[in-house]
């Protein structure tokens, strides 16, 4: 063979070489990941193939399905979609997924590996394939109670947990949107889309506000500054004279710390200081312990940390490296202070269970289409952020504020009740209408409790010197701790 072929030849073998590595690399390498692509269409089409699995709350589904033309054969529906949103989250054929709908994604359409072996026996038998089931910790009637409670303030979010287990009972935003609307992949489900974006809506109906967003929580952390005091021993109980002066100026400042009214705050003891909810008290505790120590207890109550239900929660926030102005002022929920209402109704749910805090979440358990339990979620405690001895003192400090103090209308006839409210500033130089807060738990006559609630209210048409934790929040965490209890009888 002359020169030149062998050349061509040599080229030719190199070419068909490099084929082969890029065939095999194509089928054996990258086979699982292109299967999987979300631009590969094949995987769209199987995707909605089949009918997709339920989420379930009290033992009914509160999602199903139907068909439709073309190549996606089911889509999602929803039943009372607007209220479950927070819970469900979307799936659409044209959007992707997310919440519990993306996190359980595989359980629902049926493609989890833990169902391997039932899709295997399926397939030999001939039935047609199904996905899982979700079910979820959710009480219905709390929803609906916090839902309902929540369209006549305009905006706000509302956040349940069982304090014993940490099981979310309750987890509702409004303006909540209907995830049935953008489900598809037609002309209206882009329209809908579109007015759902928060540069078409400033409301923006898909901000899921009970655990992606962080508000002042206001005089309601004043709860957490109480167990800082007690858990540092700085005030031995809730019935020791407290040394705060009456004005109180804050450290390196010439600026009194203002309480809202005249309240018998001057030396007041941590009980009539949380029933009067008293700034001078309650910040000068926190310059006094420091910014260490209040971060130290703050975190021990989740802050700073996101949590995941499994849906994630954003961070609520205590700064570190603060001064003793700034954290006298965080101390009392303002400054740089934040947090969800999924964090707040954590504050409330450990000192109700005696200072231990357990992790919240919102998935019992994965079923199989044959309703065979795959996976079950087990109580885990989370944190210890008060002694029993501590939170119980807490308590006693809790259910003065609503027998005698700021939060009467969330009393409930032969319940206990323990909270606190709160009235956050909001915007520049506090130019618009503060938050309403209110955070709560429900003792039985056998010692049981059953709920611990946390409600945040942002109503932009009410007048400002109308609101408040007391007035607007706490009727609502009323009718979630009574449908709670009623739901148990």
């Amino acid at each position: 063979m002359n020169k030149p072929l062998r050349r061509i030849a040599i080229f030719c073998g190199l070419l068909v070489l490099t084929l082969l590595i890029r065939d095999n690399w194509i089928q054996y390498v990258q086979a699982d990941s292109l299967r999987t692509d979300d631009n590969n269409r094949r995987v769209s089409i199987a995707r909605y193939a089949t009918p997709r699995g339920d989420i379930i709350v009290g033992g009914s589904p509160i999602t199903g399905h139907t068909t439709t033309s073309g190549d996606f054969k089911y889509k999602r529906t929803y039943k009372d979609g607007a209220m479950w949103a927070p819970v469900t989250g979307f799936v659409s054929q044209a959007y992707g997924a997310n919440q519990l709908e993306s996190i359980e994604d595989e359980i629902l359409t049926g493609t989890d590996d833990r169902l391997f072996f039932r899709n295997t026996l399926d397939m030999i038998t001939g039935k047609a394939k199904e996905g899982g089931n979700v079910v979820t910790t959710l009480n219905a009637a709390a929803q609906k109670a916090a839902y309902d409670g929540l369209k006549t303030r305009g905006k706000g979010a509302v956040a349940a947990i069982e304090p014993s287990t940490g099981k979310i009972l309750a987890l509702a935003s409004f303006p909540s949107y209907d995830p049935s609307t953008i489900a598809g992949s037609g002309t209206s489900d882009e329209d809908a889309w579109k007015k759902l974006q928060k540069k078409e809506n400033p409301d923006d109906p898909m901000l899921n506000r009970a655990l992606r967003e962080v508000y002042p929580p206001g005089s309601t952390f004043k709860v957490v500054t109480a167990a800082a005091a007690l858990e540092n021993n700085l005030y031995d109980g809730a019935d020791v004279k407290t040394n705060s002066p009456l004005p109180w100026i804050m450290p390196g400042t010439t600026t009194p710390l203002k309480n809202e009214g005249n309240i018998p705050c001057k030396n007041a003891t941590l009980r009539v200081a949380l029933q009067y909810s008293c700034n001078t008290v309650f910040g000068k505790v926190g310059a006094d312990l420091g910014n260490d120590k209040m971060l130290a207890e703050a975190k021990k109550f989740g802050f700073d940390a996101e949590q995941f239900t499994p849906v994630r929660s954003s961070a609520s926030v205590f700064s570190e490296g603060m001064n003793d102005s700034q954290t006298a002022l965080s101390s009392i929920g303002q400054y740089n202070t934040a947090a969800s209402p999924l964090q707040m109704a954590m504050v409330a749910s450990a000192v109700a269970n005696d200072g231990t805090l357990m992790k919240p979440y919102m998935v019992d358990q994965l079923q199989a289409p044959n309703l065979d339990t795959i996976e079950k979620t087990e109580p885990d405690k989370m944190s210890q952020p008060l002694t029993a001895k501590n939170a119980q003192t807490l308590q006693s400090m809790m259910e003065t504020v609503v027998k005698d103090g700021t939060g009467k209308n969330a009393q409930i006839p032969g319940v206990t009740v323990g909270g606190k409210t709160g009235t956050a500033q909001h915007g520049e130089n506090n130019s618009k209408n503060p938050y309403a807060w209110f955070l709560s738990y429900a003792k039985l006559s056998d010692g049981s409790t059953p709920v611990a609630v946390a409600v945040v209210v942002e109503d932009d048409n009410a007048v400002r010197d109308d609101i408040s934790g007391g007035g607007l929040a706490a009727p609502i965490a009323k009718s979630v701790m009574e449908a709670v209890i009623n739901s148990k009888k």
